[in-house]
């Protein structure tokens, strides 16, 4: 059986020895990306590079991302989709295209993986009349002959939904094109996005794990969710970005952005369509079997949707997004209140999320060391402890209704987050029925609302806001710097997000700055950015970088060559910040502008939080 990191080093070094630089995995929570609230893909912490910017690294890079979709989170309970999971990348920055990555990932997954190319199904993109972007006839050449040098005749599919499994190479619209925010309609002005082709791995006619797919009523074909087939990974070739007429313009290099699930092509080459069996989380669903005495195999959704939730949440706070009731947190709470949940349906009417925990280290603890383990420990058992009085509540509010409904239903849900499975199960007690198309109507129109509120995070797009992160990204390392010399050497960065609006900063700190610290703090980063200094990259190995000064509160991120950012360095070679940083950044310090820090908070225990942003 293949083991996550035999398949993970696999990957990377079959791409280093094709000249990609191997960098480190950005963090969880976006750094210089206002349009999002988590890092969902290999590519979001690259946007500059793919939008023309020069990598220090080069023109070739791979990695393995950790990644987390909230949109995913009702999606969990089958046997493929995972709210976190690692997304295997490799990327060209204007260098080799479609040839090239398509023969490489074959040549990967048939020569080192050993998947079977009988098995493999790809889709490509039949373009876009309407915003001016050509049927792919490229692509479908280039695996032709692919699999033609194997014995294979891989017959074009034009028309899926209608000929279903007529051949190995198949046209989708929208489905086969990738940008963050999904299909060209909904992209934002400035925001790029390509074609793409899918690789899909079949796992036999007679696998039907899904019949409510939305495609039941059609012939079975890659796309068509019934369980057979699974996308195990994805080459969007990056060469388009929208502009302000709604056009779609070339950029100046054609790109690759590539990105395979290392559950999913892990799940491939031990032949088991069922991603939970694979030992990222097989550690996990074992401990579940301990502390609820039942087996993975009785009840296999609330099993999933455990391992995944909880792994998920803990992965958010290593990365220092713990439980709250907005933005980031919300989602990490949301993780760990259904975790709770569906270990009642278990039978755990204990706590038991610390417990987990350990599985989850041992998972990871070579390529994602944890240091705060214990602390997050304690926040997941103060949030246990928290939501079992809000269950507390909500059945007190049901015994006193004489009749439940789908309108109470979202109510006891919305104000107490109280679970509508819980509020069903009362219901049947009573001998009473639940309407739930009264909740589902309350619920959508409670999503919509918060959609519209997420599609926010869109305005202006990037093309507007690029050059201000920038900015701001750079102007964390003087705050960091600043508040290093006002509170001592103690500080250490524990998080940041940026927006075009402000730049947030999460520093551990065990109490409240004062009105004189926050003074100090804010006067020095507007000396240094007064004074005009300089801002320079330099590459060199990891240790050196360390040896020289250079600041790495994450350095088990960082591959062993890396890029560190001096800010004022002097001929005496002293400086005021050095960081190992990915970028981008500004040139000199006067490209910032004058700073103001507008808040200062908890963020929890020994963390503290700060807002700054510039004074126009």
């Amino acid at each position: 059986m293949l083991k996550s990191a035999q398949l993970r080093q696999q990957y990377l070094d079959f791409f280093g020895k094709k000249n990609h630089a191997l960098i480190p995995s950005a963090g969880l929570v976006p750094e210089n990306d206002p349009t999002t609230l988590f890092t969902g893909s290999g590519m979001q912490p690259l946007l500059p590079y793919l939008l023309g910017a020069q990598h220090p690294m080069g023109k070739r890079a791979t990695n393995s991302q950790k990644c987390f979709r909230s949109q995913d989170i009702e999606e969990v309970g089958d046997n493929r989709h995972t709210t976190f999971f690692e997304m295997l990348g490799n990327w060209s920055f204007g260098d080799y295209f479609k040839k090239e990555q398509l023969d490489w990932f074959f040549e990967f997954l048939v020569k080192v993986v050993g998947l079977d190319p009988s098995r493999l199904h790809v889709s490509v993109y039949k373009g876009d009349e309407a915003i001016g972007v050509p049927k792919d006839q490229d692509s479908p050449a280039i695996w032709q002959k692919l699999f033609a040098q194997l014995g294979l005749n891989a017959t074009v599919v034009d028309d899926p939904l209608k000929q279903g499994i007529a051949g190995k190479i198949f046209y989708y619209g929208n489905k086969n094109w990738w940008s963050r925010s999904g299909e060209p309609s909904k992209m934002p002005v400035g925001e790029p996005g390509g074609p793409d082709s899918e690789v899909f791995y079949d796992f036999g006619a007679e696998l039907k794990l899904h019949e409510h797919s939305i495609f039941h009523s059609q012939p079975c074909h890659p796309n068509c969710d019934c369980g057979r087939f699974l996308e195990i990974g994805n080459s969007v070739f990056m060469q388009y970005q929208k502009s302000a007429n709604g056009d779609f313009v070339e950029l100046a290099s054609k790109n690759v952005d590539f990105g395979g699930g290392l559950e999913r092509i892990l799940a491939a080459a031990n032949q088991n369509p069922d991603v939970f069996c694979t030992d990222l989380f097989s550690p996990i669903i074992a401990k579940l079997e301990s502390i609820s005495g039942q087996k993975y195999s009785s009840n296999t959704k609330a099993f999933r949707i455990i391992a995944d939730h909880v792994k998920a949440g803990f992965m958010l706070a290593v990365d220092g997004v713990y439980p709250a009731s907005k933005e980031q947190g919300y989602f990490a709470r949301r993780l760990l209140r259904r975790a709770i949940r569906y270990g009642k349906i278990l039978g755990i009417n204990k706590p038991f999320l610390s417990q987990i925990l350990p599985s989850i280290v041992s998972i990871y603890h070579s390529v994602y060391p944890v240091s705060n383990q214990e602390k997050i420990a304690e926040v997941f058992s103060l949030e246990e402890a928290k939501f079992g009085k809000t269950l507390d509540k909500g059945l007190k509010e049901i015994a006193k209704l004489q009749s439940l409904d789908g309108k109470v239903a979202f109510a006891l849900y919305e104000t107490y987050g109280f679970p509508l499975e819980l509020t069903q199960e009362i219901a049947q007690e009573r001998g009473q029925n639940i309407e739930t198309d009264a909740f589902k109507q309350a619920f959508l129109h409670h999503q919509s609302l918060s959609r519209a509120g997420s599609l926010e995070k869109f305005k202006g797009g990037l093309a507007n806001s690029s050059s201000v992160t920038t900015r701001y990204h750079t102007a964390t390392h003087l705050l960091q710097a600043s508040l290093r010399l006002v509170l001592g050497d103690s500080v250490r960065q524990m998080g940041s997000h940026i927006t075009d609006k402000r730049a947030r900063f999460d520093f551990a700190y065990a109490k409240p700055m004062t009105e004189a610290e926050k003074e100090s703090v804010e006067r020095q980063i507007n000396t240094w950015v007064t004074k005009a200094l300089s801002v320079t990259l330099n590459s060199m190995p990891k240790q050196e970088a360390i040896n020289s000064g250079a600041i790495a509160f994450f350095k088990d991120r960082y591959p062993d060559l890396v890029t560190i950012y001096t800010i004022g360095q002097t001929a005496a070679g002293e400086f005021v910040s050095r960081e190992l940083c990915g970028g981008p950044h500004v040139k000199n310090t006067k490209e910032i502008g004058k700073v103001k820090l507008i808040k200062e908070q908890s963020s929890g225990a020994g963390i503290r939080r700060v807002y700054l942003t510039f004074v126009e």
